[in-house]
């Protein structure tokens, strides 16, 4: 995984380190995901993530983001 021009998908901050979202494929800050752990659907996305990968599936695309985040 590259670092997307070193730019957050979310919020196109520029940064250094960025880690894929829990609910799709962008990838994110820091700052960014720290909100989305804040969300009340963030635990249903990452309980889908971990039985997608106990199945195999490592190419998940995630649960979707939410509209209100």
């Amino acid at each position: 995984m590259g670092l997307k021009n070193g730019r957050c998908d979310r919020c196109g901050k520029p940064v250094r380190a960025l880690r894929m979202s829990m609910f799709n494929t962008e990838m994110c800050c820091q700052a960014c995901l720290h909100k989305e752990t804040l969300h009340p659907k963030y635990q249903e996305a990452v309980a889908a993530e971990r039985a997608e990968v106990l199945k195999g599936n490592h190419n998940f695309e995630g649960i979707g983001k939410p509209a209100d985040l």
